[in-house]
């Protein structure tokens, strides 16, 4: 009886031998993360290339694939000819980029990897090209402890830019609406997906300048943000209603709005969508 168990310990060990040779990885291969990839694109986003926006330099929020690869912040500078990103991330652990599948950075030449530059406080800074906002973007980082390649997904999220960065904005002067009240057709986006409002909303212009009153499903909004200014309710009969700013028609307008309805207030990110196509006079 002791024998058998030491001839099972034996081919247990031996097992885990052979499992762990073929197991090891190569230090130019990819390899599974324990940690799952999370889908970046969200569902009706259109990509946002240079030629949409205005030349500048821009603070905007990076989502990511993995949990892993964290952006802190970063800088998007747009000029004539394309775009570029300074990313600061979170931690040292990733000698070089590669945009690009993981295949791809494993065949591509050195001089095509992007290293980081070490910032005063010792984070690290990868500046990389950007094709468009509101697209993923194939991304592979080297782990500086593991050498390996990690793929990610990158999403540079054009609502988190200003509204005066859109050169494309499509503005009630530009579809030449005179002083007037009309209906448009508001889409919202954002949040747990259960927020409603109603549509089409009132919309009203005034020397070219373009307020919506929109009114949303709950009562229990408190106030909302729109381009860094806050607007309180102008009634919550019916539900909680605001007059705000159009910043631009046929885009997704990001707001902010604040609900009582749970334990603690919560200020939640949203982005309205205006159908210049639907807009009618209301008189």
């Amino acid at each position: 009886m002791r024998k058998q168990i030491l001839c099972a310990a034996l081919l247990l060990f031996l097992t885990g031998c052979s499992a762990a040779e073929t197991t090891a990885p190569d230090s130019m291969s990819a390899q599974v993360e324990t940690v799952a990839p999370v889908e970046v694109v969200e569902d009706g986003m259109t990509p946002v290339t240079a030629d949409m926006l205005q030349p500048g330099d821009y603070e905007v929020t990076v989502d990511s694939s993995s949990s892993m690869f964290s952006i802190t912040s970063c800088t998007l500078h747009v000029t004539d000819s394309g775009m570029t990103a300074d990313m600061t991330m979170s931690g040292t652990g990733y000698l070089y980029l590669y945009m690009g599948t993981v295949e791809e950075a494993q065949s591509a030449d050195e001089k095509d990897r992007i290293p980081f530059t070490e910032n005063a406080d010792g984070t690290h800074t990868f500046t990389v090209p950007v094709t468009a906002l509101d697209a993923g973007i194939e991304c592979a980082a080297f782990s500086k402890k593991k050498e390996i390649w990690y793929g990610r997904t990158l999403l540079f999220r054009a609502d988190s830019l200003p509204s005066d960065a859109r050169a494309d904005l499509v503005t009630a002067e530009s579809l030449g609406l005179t002083d007037g009240v009309y209906a448009v057709d508001v889409t919202l986006s954002g949040g747990s997906g259960k927020a409603t409002i109603h549509s089409p909303a009132e919309l009203t212009v005034n020397d070219g300048q373009a307020v919506v009153h929109l009114v949303w499903g709950s009562d229990k909004y408190d106030y909302m943000t729109v381009d860094g200014v806050r607007y309180d309710p102008v009634t919550l009969e019916g539900g909680s209603a605001f007059d705000i700013p159009v910043m631009g028609f046929d885009y997704e307008m990001p707001v902010s709005a604040d609900t009582i309805a749970m334990s603690t207030p919560h200020e939640i990110a949203y982005t309205l969508r205006f159908d210049s196509a639907s807009v009618k006079d209301a008189t």
